[in-house]
């Protein structure tokens, strides 16, 4: 293969794939954001014990669960506007999709962190007097978090490559904007290669970041576990 590599191009562009890059960005947090209180909604849903308000919750991570991220998307984009009589546009298509399933999957996430708290913390601290509330909010959780934690982050990094299906609604995300400029120099090989070195080196610092965040956490609590 005497294929000549020519990034020239590419850079020519860049204020294009910059513009994509923001719009990645601002998706992922505010799906982020939306999904973690979806999430938490759903979680407590969940752990209420009350069944018109379990069973909703349950069917609903399983549906986000269990069907493809794409079909969100479609279905956000061209089968809401039906029911609702209303008209989406790309950006609120894709947070409407990422901001739901993201909160399935956070549902879990949280639900799994305060149920791994062994029931004896529960039962101690009642035995001490503390309310239900207070329990949760100065015992569980604590705990809890730090067990959520990593299953957290790797959702939320999953949640920022899912970002690129936003591309089939027509959203100027990264891929968006990396198909234009595709159109235009003709070199997939150099374009998809940047907008791949630009997601691999994004998720790779916050992973790193979140890795020293969760050693600190981690260093924190086992002199509270001693």
């Amino acid at each position: 293969m005497n294929y000549e590599w020519d990034f020239g191009a590419v850079w020519e562009y860049r204020q294009m794939l910059l513009e994509g890059a923001i719009g990645t960005l601002k998706i992922s947090v505010v799906a982020i954001l939306a999904g973690v209180v979806i999430g938490a909604m759903l979680a407590t849903m969940r752990l209420s014990r009350v069944k018109w308000l379990e069973y909703p919750a349950l069917w609903f991570t399983e549906f986000y669960r269990n069907t493809p991220p794409l079909v969100h998307f479609f279905w956000a984009f061209y089968a809401l506007p039906v029911l609702l009589g209303v008209s989406l546009d790309p950006y609120a298509a894709a947070i409407i999709a990422l901001s739901t399933q993201s909160g399935a999957f956070y549902a879990e996430v949280f639900r799994g962190g305060v149920i791994s708290v062994e029931r004896g913390q529960w039962e101690g601290a009642r035995a001490l007097g503390m309310t239900p509330a207070r329990v949760l909010r100065r015992v569980i959780l604590p705990q809890a978090a730090q067990r959520m934690l990593p299953p957290f982050l790797e959702r939320s990094f999953e949640l920022i490559k899912t970002t690129a299906l936003a591309s089939t609604l027509a959203y100027s995300d990264l891929l968006y904007k990396a198909m234009q400029v595709n159109s235009i120099t003709f070199r997939p090989l150099e374009v998809y290669t940047v907008v791949a070195g630009i997601f691999f080196v994004t998720l790779l610092a916050l992973s790193t970041l979140a890795h020293l965040v969760e050693a600190r956490l981690s260093r924190h609590a086992e002199p509270l576990a001693g």
